[in-house]
């Protein structure tokens, strides 16, 4: 199970997640059981039943589900436990993970946890934010309940949930949150999420939007930038100006792009494809898997590096 086709982790990162996971899950069991028996404990350490997971395997057991989405009965019968203990490991591994919060790139140690973290780390920085949201298709709700019609995407006329991810220029993951129901659109998302106050109290920051986030482009027109407007009456136009338009476009895609690339690399997962869970387990679900695949993308160098060493061929005479 510990190999990345199943666990979707490198050995090396696999380790250091134990490493970092070990003390808060330790420190986590030790107030349940302190809660549980009202007081200090009696008996020496070590006494009482043993777990049928030690951490490892139930790090494991969350990542594989995680990754590739088996039942709790498939994973109870490679294991060879009962497919409860497999739910409880899961239970206590997977909020670990959700509140990690996203790698920062060439800072070891340091995770962004909240969207004012990231506007600080980018107007630090001088890091220009590229901002897009993405949709996971859900279980649709049951029939005759209140806000039935609040999941279904205008766009995709599917039972979704939104979240908006933030990238930099690599297409490294910064930020992924604001999750809100399908039906409501990107830019309230981000708006609700206070996206505006914090545009305002970095007025350094720059972002690249797609056409969803216009209205962040006209009240921050020289922070926010987005595809250039259809000229009308383009089919009569010069040439020279639908050409322009188009290139402008293009560009502005392009410098866009890697935050789509973020998206593509969480949709690995298999619960970010198509989720049928519950919705409420929807949220920290996504934030475990967004801050994982935040640690793969921190890794990538930040500039390319020779194979080899240029070695001169011959001496030259001065």
């Amino acid at each position: 199970m510990a190999h990345p086709a199943f666990c979707g982790l490198s050995h090396r990162h696999l380790g250091e997640l134990i490493e970092e996971v070990a003390p808060r899950w330790q420190a986590r069991c030790e107030s349940g059981r302190h809660v549980r028996r009202r007081g200090a404990r009696q008996r020496q350490a070590g006494a009482g039943p043993k777990y049928e997971l030690v951490l490892v395997d139930r790090l494991l057991v969350t990542l594989v589900h995680l990754r590739t989405g088996p039942t709790h009965d498939a994973l109870a019968v490679i294991y060879e436990v009962g497919s409860s203990t497999i739910g409880r490991a899961i239970a206590e591994v997977r909020p670990l993970l959700a509140d990690r919060g996203f790698a920062v790139p060439d800072r070891p140690g340091l995770r962004l946890r909240t969207l004012e973290d990231v506007f600080a780390y980018a107007a630090a920085e001088g890091v220009c934010l590229r901002i897009d949201g993405t949709e996971t298709q859900v279980r649709r709700p049951q029939a005759h309940r209140p806000g039935r019609r609040v999941f279904v995407s205008g766009k995709r006329k599917q039972n979704t949930m939104k979240t908006t991810t933030i990238s930099d220029h690599r297409g490294r993951l910064l930020w992924s949150g604001a999750l809100r129901p399908g039906r409501m659109h990107d830019q309230t998302a981000m708006r609700t999420e206070g996206v505006a106050e914090q545009l305002r109290q970095h007025p350094t920051v720059k972002a690249e939007v797609d056409e969803g986030y216009r209205g962040l482009v006209n009240e921050f027109p020289y922070q926010v930038g987005a595809p250039p407007w259809k000229p009308k009456d383009i089919d009569d136009a010069p040439l020279t100006d639908r050409y322009g338009w188009r290139e402008m476009r293009r560009r502005q895609s392009s410098r866009r792009i890697c935050v789509e690339h973020a998206n593509a690399e969480m949709r690995q997962w298999r619960p970010l494809q198509r989720y049928a869970g519950r919705r409420e387990d929807y949220g920290e679900i996504h934030q475990a898997i967004a801050g994982l695949v935040s640690d793969r993308a921190a890794r990538r160098a930040t500039c390319h590096k020779p194979s080899t060493e240029l070695v001169l061929v011959r001496t030259a005479v001065c």
